[in-house]
């Protein structure tokens, strides 16, 4: 996946809002909250995204995939796919959407309801 194929997939989600931080990161939030973030790897394109505590524990250790820098380090489940051997584009953007759908699921209902989700 490039970051261009990235950042068109992740504004598809609804109720999707992107900015640039962290050292030119692309930064995807719903509800003020991050759940996708291209960048973080020395240059070259890398994706990092909020794992389920089974997908954290099967995938940390993968060739091309680790837990996220910065955000691992403080206790969360992030990986980071640094390498396109890492996974299929196609896990990639199934990994995205459950991120985003384990974000969603702790927005309040008023942020539900203001967001149209």
């Amino acid at each position: 996946m490039t970051r261009d194929e990235f950042n068109t997939f992740c504004a598809s989600l609804k109720a999707t809002s992107h900015v640039v931080q962290w050292g030119n990161a692309d930064v995807w939030k719903v509800g003020g909250k991050v759940f996708a973030i291209c960048g973080w790897n020395d240059g070259t394109d890398a994706f990092t995204f909020k794992a389920t505590d089974l997908a954290y524990e099967v995938l940390q250790d993968q060739p091309g995939i680790r837990p996220a820098p910065y955000l691992a380090s403080r206790g969360m489940k992030w990986l980071q796919v640094y390498d396109e051997r890492g996974m299929s584009d196609a896990s990639l953007r199934d990994h995205i959407v459950t991120s985003y759908e384990m974000v969603v699921a702790k927005l309040t209902k008023k942020m539900w309801a203001e967001l149209g989700l």
